[in-house]
């Protein structure tokens, strides 16, 4: 089993932001962690799990992510993905980030398992502070998919 850790953070929402992510297989540990320097909290949380599943480098094998943000888990636990996907994500944001996302998840088929955030995960509140910490960096690149739809 791959257990993945994902968080993200924005200050201002809009405003600097960063996604941090903790990926387990058997005795291995990675952490990853990118900043930007205007985005939304909603497109880190999507985008830790991009980031996280594009590191995997086995296929065949089981993937969890835990996650504390009900935008990402809901929308794929509950299905909406797939009929935002159908109507060309007419009126839905980060349409650039679920276009990403999908073949990710059709690739590895992860199933998703909501955590209550700052209640205690080790690699949960890991994975915050990895974010936090990206989000207050120097050099934060540009988020162009948030910046294009300005």
């Amino acid at each position: 089993m791959i257990s993945i850790y994902t968080d993200g953070a924005a200050k201002g929402n809009p405003g600097p932001g960063g996604y941090g992510a903790v990926l387990k297989f058997n005795q291995h540990r990675k952490e990853l962690s990118e900043g930007f320097r205007r985005t939304t909290n909603n497109r880190m949380e999507l985008l830790a799990v991009i980031r996280a599943l594009q590191e995997i480098k086995l296929t065949g094998i089981p993937v969890q992510i835990y996650s504390d943000s009900k935008y990402v888990v809901d929308s794929v636990e509950k299905g909406w993905l797939w009929s935002w996907q159908k109507k060309g994500f007419k009126d839905k944001k980060n349409p650039d980030l679920w276009l990403r996302y999908i073949p990710l998840h059709l690739k590895y088929k992860p199933k998703f398992i909501w955590v209550k955030g700052h209640a205690g995960n080790i690699e949960n509140e890991r994975c915050d502070v990895l974010a936090v910490q990206a989000a207050e960096g120097f050099d934060l690149k540009p988020d162009q998919g948030y910046e294009a739809s300005l």
